[in-house]
């Protein structure tokens, strides 16, 4: 068994994750900026109040924990490295007793068939811009770090991330999408979350990026 802070864990991905961990015997934290906003939660998850830029809430949650997952997002750009900042100062400030951090990112840096990231290629949409650039550069901020933070980021597919199924039957990459027969990337909510859990519980991609698909 884990112990498993979610940071974000009332969006449609941290949400899952919360039950998907819980489902599989770990002792969660879920953590909303809203408690409120939570729902209801399995037996067993302790729900808490915090904010992933807040140093105070971010090192007192840390301290006992085995993974602090960051599914967390917004329009403004600064969010993503200011968690990204916040999150290895408290895994720093905690030393060799400081958890792994899993970071839900963004599919817009992966690259595309021409080596291309995604974000970069024609036609990307303006709206998702803002969003996209944050998550670049989080990934950016996480592999500038030494090695006395343990990191992962895991990027959807760049396009068809939506609710669904738990399947529990997926693959994974490292910085190109994860294709099926109809060259389309694809995952659902459920199962990206079931593939983080099963990352927290077999390690298989530390300090590097990593991304799954049907």
């Amino acid at each position: 068994m884990s112990r498993i802070v979610v940071y974000g864990a009332a969006g449609k991905a941290g949400s899952r994750v919360v039950t998907e961990a819980a489902a599989r015997g770990h002792e969660v934290t879920a953590v909303a900026r809203d408690t409120s906003r939570l729902g209801r939660l399995p037996d067993g998850v302790r729900a808490v109040t915090g904010d992933v830029t807040d140093q105070g809430s971010v090192t007192d949650l840390a301290k006992g924990a085995d993974a602090l997952v960051l599914t967390v997002g917004g329009p403004d750009p600064a969010l993503y490295t200011d968690a990204v900042d916040t999150a290895a100062a408290a895994v720093r400030a905690l030393g060799p007793a400081g958890p792994r951090i899993v970071h839900m990112g963004g599919g817009a840096s992966l690259l595309n068939t021409d080596g291309v990231r995604f974000f970069d290629a024609p036609g990307f949409p303006e709206e998702f811009k803002p969003y996209a650039i944050g998550q670049i550069r989080a990934l950016d901020a996480y592999r500038s770090l030494g090695d006395d933070v343990t990191w992962t980021y895991f990027s959807p597919p760049p396009v068809h991330f939506a609710p669904g199924a738990r399947t529990g039957a997926y693959r994974t990459g490292l910085d190109t999408p994860v294709t099926g027969p109809d060259g389309q990337a694809r995952i659902s909510y459920e199962d990206y979350a079931a593939a983080l859990v099963d990352e927290i519980e077999n390690p298989r991609h530390l300090n590097r990026r990593f991304t799954a698909g049907y």
